[in-house]
């Protein structure tokens, strides 16, 4: 997924010019509430601290001066008053402020899962599922500090700062311009060092997004990964990617710190210089204490405002990195999508696949074609069987009918539709597949057959679960329908895992199957009972068939045999092995090998 550092670099400075940031204005423009709430409590939380100094001037120069005891009382009371303001008017900023973080973040998780589960297989051939997973937790969680806490505090600090030079340029117009002309010599360093530090944590987002891809890939082989011995070389690989992560990260938070301490110095030593101006004119008598006091506390204000803005700046460049990341995501097309006007299928479905001179090469082989020239008819209700040797393209095939992949030439016609005209949701309705790699979710026994159809009762889940022969070892399960099952299936054997897989098809009922040898990891007896239920499940659909092992083979109504991306035979059974062709080779090879699972193997070498 991601693309090479020379490949990236136009692209991030053109989002970085764009600021990543503005993605999430239509997030938040749909909670106008929140926003609303959040601006009056912080327009309130300002005002009632900008208020604060002028109660300060009066007292000091009238409270003390005339010791007159009743104004300070009264004055302090006044303070009081206005510190449960401004606490009411803190406690709304964040409770809103939080919360629009929160929905904002959650809306943007939605959006980002919903769109890659519509990205075309040739997406996921290039792209890690751990980083996937890093820019949909990691990066949306940097997004919701920077939406909730971050943009609360600097927005807050936003207003003190323009709020305290306005009202430094009124209490002294000469002391306020020495602050002013500080400003362009603070803010201007602070843009500047702010790119890098962006720059350094987007390139720390990657780096840790990259560890937590490999991480999430060897924990999920964590046993293939003991049983060769290799804890120490996967902890090694791990480590290295993680200090790396770190070495990244430690360079943006140097530049950070930097920018900090930069910030920091140059602010109050603008507040000392001002001081010691203001402290001449009161000694001079052309300035009251007061008066001194109350631009002293402003600038304090204006300091420590601008000071916060240049921490929470890089907290914010955190999250354009973030967002940066997520807005390549989203900006993810398709390559296999529903046209805009989609041709209807026939309904009733008739059930046949036709394919016409079809070629194709995966996206990442462009320069290997996998089928060419490929033209073949399967007639409703017919079985038919793909055989040939390793790479001959019988996946392929199954791969071109779900329409994953487009043919580059050629037509591939289902029900006498061009499957690339039809809706793409209506034409993978009309198909069932059960894998030779069967995907099993950590969801339980009914959820996993569900999956073939969402809506179907329990009634249902239950049947095809006989149907498949699979009803036994789930009912002998602690909780039965409802037990657990593990991630990936763990806690089911290969066998158990296929008839899964197998009545999960049976539930969708479909009027075309696709079998991928779904016996294949079923033991012998086992095999002859599932072999069954896909006879009768069979009957009257349109049935295609990877075929490793002749008893699927002998029983259907066709054989194609493929070879090189092409069908270089077709028959039946007999008349192949009469042929004396690859056909009769393969199986000689399958019967010499002494068992069926060796037939793939043997015919490969």
């Amino acid at each position: 997924m991601r693309k090479p550092k020379a490949e990236r670099a136009p692209a991030e400075r053109r989002q970085r010019d764009l600021k990543p940031l503005a993605r999430l204005n239509p997030y938040m423009a749909r909670y106008k509430g929140l926003l609303v709430g959040a601006a009056v409590s912080l327009a309130i939380a300002a005002v009632a601290t900008l208020a604060l100094p002028i109660a300060v001037r009066r007292v000091i120069d009238h409270g003390f001066q005339n010791s007159d005891s009743g104004f300070i009382d009264a004055y302090f009371m006044m303070l009081i008053a206005l510190a449960a303001v401004l606490a009411l008017a803190s406690a709304g900023r964040y409770y809103f402020v939080i919360t629009l973080g929160e929905r904002v973040v959650a809306d943007l998780r939605k959006d980002v899962f919903e769109h890659i589960t519509r990205l075309s297989a040739a997406f996921y051939d290039k792209a890690l599922s751990g980083e996937i997973v890093s820019r949909l937790t990691a990066d949306t969680t940097q997004i919701k500090s920077a939406v909730g806490a971050t943009t609360s505090v600097a927005l807050r600090n936003a207003i003190l700062f323009i709020g305290a030079i306005a009202m430094m340029a009124v209490t002294s117009p000469q002391l306020s311009l020495i602050v002013i002309g500080a400003i362009p010599v603070i803010v201007l360093p602070l843009i500047a060092f702010g790119r890098s530090v962006r720059k350094r944590s987007r390139l720390a987002q990657d780096t840790l997004a990259e560890a937590t891809a490999y991480a999430s890939e060897a924990i999920g082989a964590m046993r293939t990964v003991q049983a060769f011995t290799s804890e120490g070389t996967a902890s090694g690989r791990f480590s290295r990617a993680v200090d790396t992560a770190f070495g990244a990260a430690r360079s943006s938070v140097t530049a950070r710190a930097f920018l900090t301490a930069f910030a920091i110095f140059l602010i109050f030593t603008s507040i000392v210089a001002v001081l010691w101006v203001g402290a001449q004119q009161v000694i001079a008598g052309t300035m009251s204490p007061g008066t001194l006091g109350q631009f002293l506390l402003y600038s304090v204000f204006a300091a420590g405002a601008l000071g916060s803005l240049s921490e929470v700046w890089g907290e914010l460049a955190q999250a354009a990195g973030a967002a940066e990341r997520l807005t390549e995501l989203l900006a993810e097309v398709p390559t296999v999508d529903s046209p805009a006007v989609p041709v209807p299928l026939p309904t009733p479905s008739r059930g046949s696949v036709r394919f016409e001179n079809v070629s194709f090469a995966y996206p990442t082989r462009r320069d290997r074609p996998t089928v060419e020239g490929l033209s073949f008819e399967v007639q409703p209700g017919e079985t038919v069987a793909l055989v040939g040797p390793s790479g001959a393209g019988k996946s392929t095939v199954f791969a071109l009918i779900e329409r994953f992949y487009d043919a580059v030439s050629g037509r591939v016609l289902i029900d006498g539709v061009d499957v690339r005209e039809a809706d793409l949701r209506v034409l993978r309705d009309r198909l069932a597949l059960v894998p030779q790699d069967v995907t099993i979710f950590a969801a339980t026994a009914a959820e996993n057959i569900g999956f073939g159809d969402p809506s179907a009762s329990d009634v249902r889940i239950e049947a095809a679960a006989q149907a498949a022969l699979a009803s036994g070892f789930i009912e002998a399960m602690e909780k039965g329908y409802e037990t657990e099952i593990g991630e990936r299936g763990i806690t089911l054997s290969g066998g158990q895992r296929q008839r899964i897989a197998i009545a999960r098809a049976i539930l969708r009922d479909a009027p075309i199957l696709l079998l991928d040898e779904a016996t294949s990891a079923l033991d012998a007896e086992s095999e002859v009972l599932v072999q069954k239920a896909l006879e009768q499940l069979m009957r009257g659909r349109t049935t295609i068939v990877i075929a490793h092992r002749l008893a699927t083979v002998l029983k259907a109504d066709r054989i194609l045999v493929m070879d090189g991306g092409r069908i270089v035979e077709e028959g039946t059974h007999q008349s192949l092995i009469t042929r004396g062709g690859l056909y009769a080779k393969l199986a000689r090879l399958q019967f010499e090998a002494g068992s069926a699972g060796l037939y793939e193997g043997a015919a490969a070498e």
